[in-house]
């Protein structure tokens, strides 16, 4: 967690971040700043779906991903269509703490129970299931995972500002990561 870097003023936020939608991101968020109207979408957020984080933002502020894990590689054609039809020039890509998308293995046996009762699948058919996504979408660990995904995008989208940060649901604030 050394990596983390708490956001507490305008200040912390990173030069290559201020005057740019990810400072607004921030000082909405974790600084309280009044809103402001939007009609158009300022960036793109990709975030995970788990339930527990909300972002404190104005309405049309951002196009806004959830995926498990904040894993935007199979949501690739939306980021485009933010980018291309949007006009969004930066992306934010948020992790998070306790990401039930990391260690999956661990999760293997009441995934497959919990789709069998809950979803009323066949075991065998909820075992190939798990066994054929869960290596798609596993990420290892929270900021490893969100970093490695900043560099991906940025090659992939080398004209639009990238920035890792990670939700810490201990708090409910952002926090930017050390990329080195």
């Amino acid at each position: 967690m050394d990596r983390l870097v708490p956001v507490q003023s305008v200040e912390d936020i990173f030069p290559a971040y201020r005057s740019t939608p990810v400072e607004l991101l921030l000082a909405y968020h974790n600084l309280g700043r009044a809103f402001e109207t939007y009609s158009r979408a300022q960036l793109l957020v990709g975030m995970c779906m788990d339930h527990r984080k909300h972002l404190t933002i104005p309405d049309n502020f951002a196009y806004i991903i959830r995926t498990g894990g904040a894993n935007l590689r199979y949501s690739e054609f939306k980021v485009s269509y933010a980018i291309a039809v949007g006009g969004v020039s930066t992306i934010t890509l948020i992790g998070h703490t306790n990401c039930g998308m990391v260690n999956l293995a661990a999760c293997r046996t009441e995934f497959i129970e919990n789709l069998v009762t809950n979803g009323g699948w066949e075991h065998e058919q909820a075992e190939e299931h798990f066994m054929s996504y869960a290596p798609l979408f596993e990420i290892g660990n929270e900021i490893d995972f969100v970093l490695s995904e900043a560099v991906r995008l940025r090659h992939r989208y080398p004209k639009v500002l990238v920035a890792p940060m990670l939700y810490r649901v201990e708090d409910n604030l952002l926090y930017l990561l050390h990329e080195a």
